[in-house]
């Protein structure tokens, strides 16, 4: 009925056409603006009415939290590599004995007590069985065999490496001449040193 009503009022088709177009178009030119908002992001209503039509949103907050993820597990590499390294023992190298002998030096310069004791600890508990002092008493007496000027140069004092005298890893001497400092330092008041290596570190161990 509609079909023949149609064709018997050919006007009623087209103002029928005309409308059906108007709104196509109108249709259109909403669609085109609602992208547009949603495009610079002015349309809060519409990105509203867009998040609840698509559940999806939500699972791409999930690949920003696998980051997240990520940082921590590298994080948790890395503590216990540097646990590790602090319990493994030192380096049986020349090296490594040329440290801890200015690392002695730098100490007798600073007066620090606590570190010359620790290195020098067993070669200070050989003179304390023969009758000297403890470390303790002992380095305050050689603090006050050191003048000013060279505590000052121990400070900064380095190694040289040529002069230094390897008998094996075990055992390495370290010469009065391997000294480089801006001050001159004699046998009485600063000495030649061996270092043994002892447990896990080198130490000084006896004088000469």
């Amino acid at each position: 009925m509609i079909v023949r009503e149609l064709l018997m009022d050919s006007r009623l088709v087209e103002g029928n056409l005309m409308k059906m177009k108007t709104r196509v178009w109108a249709n259109a030119a909403a669609v085109s603006a609602c992208v547009a908002l949603l495009t610079c992001g002015c349309g809060p209503d519409e990105a509203k009415e867009g998040a609840a039509a698509k559940p999806s949103p939500p699972s791409a907050s999930t690949p920003s939290g696998v980051p997240s993820g990520t940082p921590s597990a590298s994080a948790g590499t890395g503590q216990p590599s540097a646990t590790v390294s602090a319990d493994l023992p030192a380096p049986r190298t020349k090296e490594r004995a040329i440290q801890r002998y200015e690392q002695y030096l730098h100490a007798l310069g600073r007066e620090d007590i606590g570190t010359v004791c620790e290195v020098a600890g067993p070669g200070a508990k050989k003179a304390e069985d023969q009758g000297f002092g403890p470390c303790t008493t002992t380095y305050a007496i050689v603090f006050q065999m050191i003048s000013p000027e060279q505590k000052k140069a121990l400070q900064t004092a380095t190694v040289d490496p040529q002069r230094v005298r390897v008998r094996t890893l075990d055992t390495i001497e370290m010469p009065l001449e391997a000294v480089r400092s801006s001050a001159t330092f004699s046998e009485e008041d600063l000495g030649s040193y061996v270092l043994e290596y002892l447990k896990d570190d080198y130490y000084i161990t006896d004088g000469q």
